[in-house]
Parts: C-alpha cells; sequence; structure tokens
C-alpha cells in the first residue's frame, strides 16, 4: 500500500517517517520528497507498506497526529494522474514568436 504523507515539518527525515509507521507494520520504503535545486523538504512524503491492514491502521492512527511540530495529513496515496497537475486538460494558447 501507497501512503501519502503530507504538511511535514522541514526537519523530517525519510528515518523519522519510517519510525513513525514502523508502529503499526513492516514499513518497506519511507521517502521524504526533497526540491531538486535546493534540496530541501518539499513538505511531503510517501510510505509503502505491504500490508493494506497495516497501512489501513497506519493511516486511521497517524491522521492529524503531531509529528515535529505539525500536524501530519495521510492517506492512500492516489496512482499517478489521478490528482494535481496531471488532472487538469491543458489550456489553450501558448506564447507565440513573431
Amino acid at each position: 500500500m501507497n501512503i501519502y504523507v503530507g504538511n511535514l515539518s522541514w526537519d523530517v527525515t525519510d528515518e523519522d517517517l519510517r519510525q513513525a509507521f514502523a508502529e503499526f507494520g513492516q514499513v518497506e520504503a519511507a521517502r521524504v520528497v526533497n526540491d531538486s535545486f535546493t534540496g530541501r523538504s518539499r513538505g511531503f512524503g510517501f510510505v509503502e507498506m505491504p500490508e493494506k491492514t497495516e497501512g489501513d491502521a497506519a493511516i486511521q492512527a497517524l491522521n492529524n497526529r503531531e509529528l515535529k511540530g505539525r500536524a501530519i495529513k495521510v492517506n492512500e496515496a492516489r496512482p499517478k494522474g489521478e490528482g494535481g497537475r496531471d488532472r487538469r486538460p491543458p489550456r489553450p494558447g501558448g506564447f507565440s514568436r513573431r
């Protein structure tokens, strides 16, 4: 099960995510997404747990719980293309040079 974790403090590390979710079961991967230019956290991350029941328990327990001073948002991750920028149709027009 792939889990989205949002509203992360800039101080949260991959290991912090792993530890928070490990109390609910096996964690295959935990990753805070960083900006490619600055290397700074973008404020969200993903956790992979192989067992759906353990993942669901973690979501229920950790959603809105404080982690390093911020209430995190936790829910099942949507497949790429079902949210955010990928979902919106392209806008017509654009810039053209003359």
